[in-house]
């Protein structure tokens, strides 16, 4: 018989539970070290959150952070969200862990893979890969450098006086504010990239139409998926989102496909480049290409300034006392004369009131969404791999332990305050922060206080019907913009 085999009685087999009792206590160690996911409201089974989430989810995870903290987490199906929803948790993400949680969240609504992504997007672009830093570095040296921005001023002002002779023309008669702005600023970029106008003031209708068919791809691309909460879905595309969304990006790129074709044809390698077009068939890129970039430049630019002068220039109407100090700002730092993009750092109550719109109504409230491409550790907490992160900058901005008094719009807490929009303050993030910061930033900080400004100075405003500013909707609807839920229609009457 073998001497070496085990018997009830030797010693080696008598180890055996003492050997398993210990393997079980190192892995139960293990197993206690990862940290809890982030709390949260308590969940349905198989639905997780999401019913409890609403028509305005950066109204209910504010007041879910109210209850659970900074950071929260909501399981929208078999999706972990991470949300946060203060200035500490905001720096967490986009600062401290900036590089590890820079992936970008893709819904299921896109109607293309994350591969082509990556060859053809800048803003949803899934990764930070080497093709978005060429992209970024690209737009950032020929459309956004400081170079770029002051050779420009020429045209916005152009444009800026293009739009005060129409409301001119349109005195006593009531306009939708935004259609007006959302001209203006689509013609501003439309000239920055194909030398032309796109629209036109006279055909309000076709401005109203191509804001209209914006603002549904955005809201297409945030609105309720179940391919979203159960990813198996995706290919099944259940609710028709994804047929209905490529049914929008094919109208909007026939909006401009025309020019591009006609400019492929007459364009010559290594001519001087007149516009980003000329930029864009200089690098070679197809329509494909193309098509993407400028939907993201002209929904990401034309539709958040829209926004904001909409939701400023009510806030101002609202606010009676305000108004009257930013008049007599402008009487007495410009008088009689048309305002230039010159005047406007000396407008310093004018610029509060563009940060305290921005405050209470960032045009984008949850950024873009970022995503985990592997597990970590934020405060305390993991983040799932995968994980959909957010970060509430409209709570943020009604935090009341990050503002005095959050919800009144008081211009005069930017008076002496070195807040800026740069992304380095994180109770103050209009346009986000970290390497996914917003690329037209220094577009939309020039722009913004200039169309404001003139919209202030030129005109005398009344609501329709004569109608007490002091009762103005002020309600929002949700998208990836934040829009007015009832658009603002106003009067002008001519000052200057």
């Amino acid at each position: 018989m073998d001497q070496t085999a085990f018997t009830l009685t030797s010693p080696s087999f008598l180890l055996l539970p003492l050997i398993l009792i210990i393997v079980m206590q190192i892995l139960s160690s293990i197993s206690s070290k990862r940290r809890p996911l982030p709390p949260g409201p308590r969940q349905w089974p198989i639905l997780g959150n999401i019913l409890q989430v609403g028509k305005n989810p950066h109204i209910s995870m504010a007041n879910y952070a109210k209850v659970h903290g900074p950071l929260i987490s909501l399981r929208l199906g078999t999706r972990v969200v991470v949300v946060a929803s203060s200035p500490t948790a905001a720096a967490e993400i986009l600062k401290t862990h900036d590089r590890l949680l820079s992936g970008r969240y893709i819904p299921a609504t896109t109607p293309y893979e994350d591969n082509v992504l990556d060859r053809i997007a800048l803003v949803w672009n899934p990764s930070c890969s080497d093709q978005w830093k060429f992209l970024r570095a690209m737009c950032r040296s020929e459309l956004f450098s400081a170079k770029a921005i002051e050779s420009q001023a020429t045209l916005r002002e152009k444009k800026l006086t293009e739009m005060l002779d129409f409301l001119t023309s349109k005195q006593g008669q009531i306009v939708n504010i935004g259609e007006v702005v959302f001209t203006t600023a689509f013609n501003t970029i439309s000239n920055l990239l194909f030398s032309k106008d796109l629209l036109s003031f006279e055909d309000q209708g076709n401005a109203g139409e191509l804001k209209t068919l914006i603002s549904t791809l955005m809201e297409l691309a945030t609105c309720p998926n179940i391919a979203d909460f159960y990813p198996v879905l995706t290919k099944l595309d259940p609710q028709g989102i994804k047929r209905k969304m490529k049914n929008c990006l094919e109208r909007m790129f026939g909006v401009w496909d025309i020019y591009i074709k006609e400019r492929r044809e007459r364009h010559v390698k290594d001519a001087r480049k007149t516009d980003f077009l000329d930029v864009f068939l200089s690098n070679g890129f197809d329509d494909h290409q193309i098509n993407w970039l400028l939907l993201e430049l002209f929904s990401a630019g034309a539709d958040t300034t829209t926004t904001t002068v909409e939701w400023a220039m009510a806030e101002l109407l609202k606010e009676i006392t305000v108004l009257e100090k930013v008049r007599e700002e402008l009487e007495t730092e410009i008088g009689k004369d048309m305002i230039r993009e010159s005047h406007i750092p000396q407008l310093k109550y004018l610029n509060a009131c563009v940060k305290e719109t921005l405050r209470l109504h960032p045009p984008v409230p949850f950024l873009i969404p970022r995503r985990a491409p592997e597990a970590c550790e934020v405060m305390n907490y993991t983040i799932p791999k995968h994980s959909q992160i957010i970060v509430n900058v409209w709570a943020i901005g009604r935090d009341p332990s990050a503002w005095e008094d959050p919800l009144s719009y008081r211009p005069e807490r930017f008076l002496d305050s070195n807040l800026d929009f740069k992304g380095h303050n994180f109770e103050f993030l209009p346009f986000g922060s970290g390497r996914r910061i917003c690329p037209g930033l220094p577009m939309g900080t020039r722009q913004l206080p200039l169309i404001l400004a003139s919209l202030v100075h030129c005109f005398d405003w009344s609501l329709q019907n004569g109608d007490d500013p002091a009762m103005l909707d002020m309600n929002d609807k949700f998208s990836i913009t934040l829009e007015k839920e009832q658009h603002l229609l106003v009067v002008p009457k001519r000052k200057l």
